[in-house]
């Protein structure tokens, strides 16, 4: 066992760290399969990148504060395991990369220190909550989303029912209807409303981006606020047991609510209630510890060298807040990346003068709340020693992107180098646009979508091309026509054309100079929606052509070498065993896990730890006879016909009434013993029939999901 130089005092935080120690120690010994060790770690943010033998480490910052005393702890552990740099992400998370994946462990102990946790960061989980920046300071908020976005991050925090889902689910809150939290575009979406006096929620759901991105859904006009945490319980649960597991671009939950329609979900998560402890969870607003401004007594006295970039600052990267007397200060960061000694700086200087803490941003940026308006030149100058106050906070030149071929598996092409360039563009020759808050510009280095290209209004993606000699390229899919209407609803870009990388700013160019010439003060959304997909296609469609390459058209931006299309190497090497073994091992940890929970009184705990083990297990012989196991609910019904219906397992009633049980019944401690002592038999059937029935040569061959 691995030992920790930092005690921990939450004893359930501390067994997770041991637990991910110990899997470590387990997988490099050869004990645990790949496939279910890369789950286990991505549950824990550790994250595998381009770059052979080490992890990003994403740590989860719901909706994106951060206090003073955090943003110390991760600079000091950035530095101690990690470059010193850290990464904002388009979900309000920081990452650092180059970490050792035997570290992380030490590394999770010491954020922990400051209540700082890497759970859930990454995997087939609830990612982090995100929610508007401006929440508790937006001028036209009805209330406060963060106590309900708080309350629910902690809610589904270590929760069974999500640990182990076919993909990952997004959540998000917006303040207003003005859905800075881009409800529409995940899995479940909140929109602050009031009626007749009473707090709720808009509800969106089965939103997503990716290469076939989907517009959420309306669930609920409005759903009191009690009610938000039993609905998300249905929601998870349904995913959990319906969604897609082998094949993961069908596994997000826009594909089951395409499959099976809006109605019949919605039909299931409200039988499903049935099984939730809770009909109502109340969330108390006031218990929340809500953001508290210091006490200023003396402003000081500043001057200000360059008063024309001062006043160019104040009017791009200033936000109005509610409270009387105070502002809030947006600021650019390039890529999202800064360093450590910034970042100390900076957490010093909001736990003195502003209210102790920071926001991160949906597009990679950094707000500071309750700042006094006397106290602006002030911070301009402090900030300004920082490299903090370029213009231009949320605007046109605000060009959001994600890490691309830089640290990234799956990028295709260079994200941050050509989102370097296309500034440089914009402040150069379109100075005009600094102050444009109409123009969105985003970037991902794939389909994948991290970047949020395909909503912005004018998007890139990497990509590659072939030159009729079969040379290859970096190349951008430009998209135009996407963006954030409002009150759930948004539009998605059309991809125009297919361009070589270093073409992409004269392709800026050629749409930022039409928009200039033509668009006569409509919206860029307008603009395009009245012009339309051909219309913007002709004139760029000659960029496309590769018969014309030079050499610099093979070298990526922010690259010395030729281009060579890879998805980066495996996330980790490791030995392959028997996934049967490792499966049933999990069974019996499962049934562990509910026997504690039972002991602790969370029965609902315990039941769904207990119905994972049926399921687990009844994946580990499907697997042995080569079947699919794409959805639990598959799952299921195919060991109902292949085992029990055939005589094979004799369980007296059929799979599907012992497992189902978990809809029918409430979760009562009698029903929860039952079902784990089912569970527990159940266990032991499958495996002795594992050891007795099936062929000794097939025991020894190697499964694969």
């Amino acid at each position: 066992m691995q030992s920790f130089r930092t005690e921990i005092e939450n004893p359930i935080v501390e067994k997770d760290i041991i637990e991910l120690a110990n899997k470590i120690e387990l997988f490099h010994n050869g004990k645990i399969d790949e496939e279910k060790f890369r789950s286990l770690r991505l549950a824990r943010g550790v994250y595998g990148q381009r770059q052979e033998g080490v992890q990003m480490v994403r740590i989860k910052l719901p909706y994106g504060k951060v206090k003073s005393n955090q943003l110390r702890r991760i600079s000091e552990v950035s530095d101690e395991y990690s470059r010193g740099r850290l990464h904002i992400t388009t979900r309000q998370d920081i990452q650092i990369h180059y970490v050792d994946l035997n570290r992380t462990p030490e590394l999770w102990a010491e954020l922990e220190r400051d209540d700082i946790t890497l759970r859930e960061a990454c995997g087939n989980t609830v990612r982090n909550v995100t929610a508007s920046e401006t929440a508790g300071i937006d001028v036209n908020e009805p209330f406060d989303v963060s106590p309900y976005a708080d309350a629910l991050f902690r809610s589904f925090l270590r929760n069974p029912i999500c640990q182990e889902m076919g993909r990952k689910f997004k959540v998000s809150f917006s303040s207003s209807d003005e859905d800075t939290g881009l409800s529409y575009m995940h899995d479940l979406g909140f929109i602050a409303k009031i009626e007749n006096g009473v707090r709720g929620f808009k509800v969106m759901l089965g939103g997503g981006l990716g290469s076939q991105p989907r517009h959420a859904d309306v669930l609920y006009d409005f759903l009191e606020t009690d009610k938000i945490i039993p609905l998300t319980e249905g929601v998870l649960r349904i995913f959990d047991r319906h969604g897609e597991r082998k094949s993961r671009a069908k596994a997000r939950m826009k594909f089951l609510i395409k499959d099976i329609g809006l109605e019949a979900f919605k039909d299931l998560v409200e039988k499903e209630q049935n099984a939730i402890a809770f009909k109502s969870v109340a969330i108390d607003a006031n218990l929340y510890e809500a953001s508290t401004p210091v006490e200023i007594n003396e402003i000081p006295q500043v001057e200000i060298k360059d008063q024309k970039a001062f006043e160019t600052w104040k009017s791009t990267n200033l936000i109005p807040q509610k409270q009387d007397g105070y502002v809030a200060i947006g600021i650019k960061v390039l890529l999202g990346d800064f360093y450590t000694d910034k970042a100390r700086l900076l957490a010093d200087l909001v736990e003195k003068y502003a209210a102790g803490e920071i926001r991160l941003t949906l597009r990679q940026n950094i707000v500071i709340p309750f700042v006094k308006e006397a106290l602006v030149p002030f911070f301009y100058n402090e900030l300004e020693k920082l490299g903090f106050v370029e213009a231009g906070y949320n605007k046109a030149v605000d060009i959001t992107a994600c890490p691309g071929t830089d640290t990234c598996n799956l990028g295709i092409a260079s994200s941050t180098g050509i989102a370097d360039e296309l500034e440089r563009v914009i402040k150069a020759e379109y100075p005009q646009y600094l102050n444009n808050e109409d123009l969105v510009i985003k970037i991902s280095g794939c389909m994948n979508a991290c970047g949020q290209h395909n909503m912005a209004n004018i998007g890139f993606q990497g990509m590659s091309v072939r030159t009729p000699d079969k040379l290859v390229a970096p190349a951008l899919q430009v998209l135009l026509g996407g963006g954030n209407l409002g009150d759930g609803k948004g539009v998605f870009a059309d991809k125009v054309v297919k361009v070589p990388s270093k073409r992409g700013p004269e392709a800026l160019r050629r749409i930022l100079d039409d928009f200039e010439a033509n668009a006569k003060g409509k919206s860029f959304i307008d603009y395009y929606k009245e012009k339309g997909e051909r219309y913007f296609y002709d004139f760029l469609n000659d960029l496309q052509d590769v018969t014309n390459l030079t050499q610099d058209d093979f070298i990526d931006w922010g690259e010395n070498d030729k281009y060579v299309k890879e998805i980066g190497v495996g996330e980790c090497a490791g030995v392959v065993i028997d996934l049967i073994a490792t499966l049933f091992l999990e069974s019996e940890e499962k049934i562990e896990n509910a026997k504690k929970s039972f002991e602790d009184k969370a029965y609902s705990n315990a039941i769904y730890h207990a119905y994972s083990s049926l399921v687990n297990s009844a994946k580990a012989l499907l697997l042995a006879e080569n079947k699919k196991t794409n959805t639990h609910a598959g799952i299921v019904s195919q060991f109902d016909e292949l085992f029990v219906a055939s005589g094979k397992i004799n369980l007296e009633v059929s799979f599907s009434e012992l497992i189902y049980q978990i809809n029918k019944f409430a979760p009562t401690e009698a029903f929860a013993a039952k079902y784990i002592s089912n569970a527990n038999v159940f266990l032991e059937k499958v495996r002795t029939f594992r050891e007795t029935e099936i062929p000794q040569a097939s025991k020894g061959g190697k499964v694969t999901v």
